[in-house]
Formats: structure tokens, C-alpha cells, sequence
């Protein structure tokens, strides 16, 4: 409480991630006052979140306009059959950017290096003592395994690279999975940053959550001098392990958080179930959060978005399906033939799997034809609730 015992904010987030940041700076334009509390050195981390532009309605693109680093005009795909390139923008936002933004906005103060000891529905302590009083306690502190997933790991690792002489590509590469296939459904993510910058990532659709960084790192080196790129400088690194959820008891999963709680982001299990983007849904959640009416509540936010994910969660089976197929009836070398032959199908229908919105229709064309995995493993996929069962 401040000396004149009011709270110390509208609302505490317990986490400077994405999620938290993105809710925060929708909050910031109400005037809502927000405190973010990080365990690590700074907010944001080090990362790079990028979207397809077709993931987000035209406001939502708008609003984030001032965070967003890099934007392009297409897009494009590499599999051992063919070469893609697509017309759908893509975009990026970096660690740096979503950080300035919220430094400059005057609605929100960052405490960073401060370890949380509990949180309750009306305040955070700190392992330090300290006690920050909200009405309104967010947590967005990230993944949390949970008895309620069953997962597989989508795992990378990138390097931003200075190259001795301009590489020539326009686009981002989203998927190059002409690569040795290793540790599952292998494919190399390049982001062109600057004529003579890329970012290059090396990311496994694996069945352990293992990451190997120095084997990875390696590997990016290796692909960028296979594509004669010399390398002058490199500047900085990121990795990751994200879910990729093979099926998922929601109601059971929200029944094990505590009731006092109100998580977000992939602590409330919000994102894609088979690209692992979080973005288009972080924002939708901070749309969610500012049109709550009257004063935000824990509880008041905790009820709407276990609302928000339950819906989601139904509108994603389909997608865990497709997950299964993947890491369960798909040979882990020949992961690729089922993202190759899906990058083979209609745009439009690329972009409604991208932003989580696949009609009927595009179930339907996604199914139809020879399976490209064989049919006695794919059976046994098809039940969620047998997946729990499986080791």
C-alpha cells in the first residue's frame, strides 16, 4: 500500500514477457497504472515474436505498429519438392522495441531482479519482503508443465549474424526444409533484418525437450556457410523450447490453478497449438482484459480469460490433431512430407491455419487425399484422450 493507503497500482504483472507487455500497454491507453514485476535483469528478455499480418484484424495491426521492428511483403517456404513463395506480410517485434515502449509509457513501472515469494488475489510479495498491493494480480511467468498437456517441443536456437556482403533475400524464409532431417521435423528460419544482417534459427519438432545449444549453434553456422554467406560479426543469440500440444483436458488444466490466480499467456496454455506463435492471441487477450467493465479483479480477468480459453481450446482441436498425426504417426524423419505437402495447398487457407481460424472446408482439404503417413499409425491418433495414455 502507498502512505496514504491506496494501492500501489490497478494492476501487478507477475512477468515481463510478451504476454504481460502486450496486456500492459492496452491497459497503459485507458490510463490504467500498471506495475511489472520480473525475476530476470530486464523485462522482455531476448527474443524475437514475430506474425503473419493476416494473424490480426487491421486496428489490432495498427496498435502495434509502434513496436514492430521489422516488416515484409511476403514470405517463403523451402521443402525438398519444391520452393514456395507467398504474398502474406510477416512482421517482427524485438525484445528492444517492446521494451522501449513500455520505458517510455508513463502508466507503467517496471521492478526488475524481484523474485516473487507468493501472490495472492490483492498483492505480490517479494522473497525481499517488499509487498506491492493491487486489486488486480496478472500472471504471466510463462510454460508450466502440467499433468492436463500432453506435448511435444518445438526447439531453436538463433543467431543474428553480420555478413561481410549483402545476402539478397527480400523475404523471410518461414520454413527451409531442404536441411539433413535430425531430432525430429527439422527446418532453418531466416529473417533478413538488413541487407547485410540475418537472423537464422535452427528449430526441431522433437519428442524430448532437450536442447542441445552448442549442437545447434553450430549447425546454424554450418548453414549459413553452405549458402556462402561469411560471416563478419555475430551479435547476439536466442533460444527456446516451446509446447506443442498434442491434447489437452482444459477444464481439468484450469481446475489445478489456483483459484486466486489470473494467468496469461503460455502460462494459461494461449497459443498455437501447432506453430507455437503467441502473439495473435496475447493480443487478443489484452483486448479481452481492456473491455472489461468497471475496476479489473483478479477474479473479474481470471473468469474471462478461463472463458476466452476454453473456447479456444475447442476451436484448436482440430489442430492437436494434426499435432498427433504428427509426432505420433509420422516417422521422425519424415515429419517434413506432412508441412511440405500442406504448403502445397491455397494460400488463403495458409493464412486462416496461421491466425487459428481453419473453416470447416479447410479441415476438409487439409484431410483429404493420400495421408502422407501411413494410415495404421495415424488411427491410433485420432482419440485425444487416448494420447494421456501414451508414453
Amino acid at each position: 500500500m502507498t502512505e496514504n493507503g491506496h494501492p500501489d497500482a490497478d494492476v501487478v504483472f507477475v512477468g515481463g514477457g510478451l504476454a504481460c507487455c502486450l496486456v500492459a500497454l492496452r491497459l497503459a491507453e485507458k490510463d490504467i497504472r500498471a506495475i511489472i514485476v520480473e525475476g530476470g535483469p530486464k523485462i522482455c528478455g531476448n527474443h524475437t515474436w514475430s506474425f503473419h499480418q493476416t494473424d490480426l484484424p487491421p486496428a489490432d495491426l495498427d496498435r502495434l505498429t509502434p513496436v514492430i521492428a521489422h516488416r515484409w511483403s511476403g514470405q517463403k517456404v523451402i521443402f525438398p519438392r519444391f520452393e514456395r513463395t507467398l504474398s502474406t506480410g510477416y512482421a517482427s517485434i524485438t525484445s528492444d522495441t517492446l521494451r522501449q515502449a513500455i520505458h517510455q509509457s508513463d502508466m507503467i513501472t517496471t521492478r526488475e531482479n524481484c523474485r516473487i515469494e507468493t501472490l495472492a488475489a490483492d498483492h505480490v510479495l517479494l522473497e525481499s519482503g517488499e509487498r506491492i498491493d493491487a486489486p488486480c494480480i496478472i500472471d504471466g511467468r510463462g510454460y508450466e508443465p502440467a499433468t492436463s498437456l500432453k506435448q511435444g517441443f518445438q526447439k531453436f536456437v538463433g543467431l543474428e549474424l553480420e555478413l561481410d556482403r549483402p545476402h539478397g533475400e527480400l523475404v523471410p524464409t518461414i520454413m527451409d526444409a531442404s536441411v539433413s532431417q535430425q531430432d525430429g521435423y527439422r527446418f532453418i528460419y531466416v529473417l533478413p533484418l538488413s541487407p547485410t544482417r540475418l537472423l537464422i534459427e535452427d528449430t526441431r519438432y522433437s519428442d524430448g525437450g532437450g536442447l542441445d545449444f552448442e549442437a545447434l549453434h553450430s549447425d546454424v553456422l554450418a548453414y549459413a556457410a553452405n549458402r556462402a554467406w561469411v560471416v563478419k560479426k555475430s551479435i547476439r543469440s536466442e533460444k527456446g523450447v516451446l509446447p506443442v500440444t498434442l491434447a489437452h483436458d482444459a477444464e481439468r488444466f484450469w481446475q489445478d490453478i489456483a483459484p486466486d490466480t489470473a494467468p496469461i499467456g503460455l502460462r494459461a496454455g494461449l497459443c498455437h497449438p501447432t506453430t507455437g506463435y503467441s502473439l495473435p492471441m496475447a493480443v487478443e487477450v489484452a483486448n479481452l482484459i481492456a473491455a472489461l467493465d468497471g475496476p479489473l479483479t483478479t477474479h473479474g480477468v481470471r473468469d474471462a480469460v478461463q472463458a476466452y480459453a476454453l473456447k479456444r481450446n475447442r476451436d484448436h482441436a482440430f489442430f492437436r490433431l494434426l499435432n498427433r498425426m504428427l509426432f505420433g504417426a509420422a516417422e521422425p524423419d519424415r515429419r517434413y512430407l506432412v508441412l511440405q505437402r500442406f504448403y502445397g495447398l491455397r494460400q488463403p487457407l495458409i493464412e486462416r491455419f496461421y491466425a487459428g481460424r481453419a473453416h470447416l472446408a479447410d479441415k476438409m482439404r487439409i484431410l483429404a487425399g493420400k495421408p502422407p503417413v501411413p494410415i495404421h499409425r495415424a488411427l491410433p491418433c485420432v482419440s485425444e484422450a487416448r494420447a494421456f495414455a501414451q508414453k
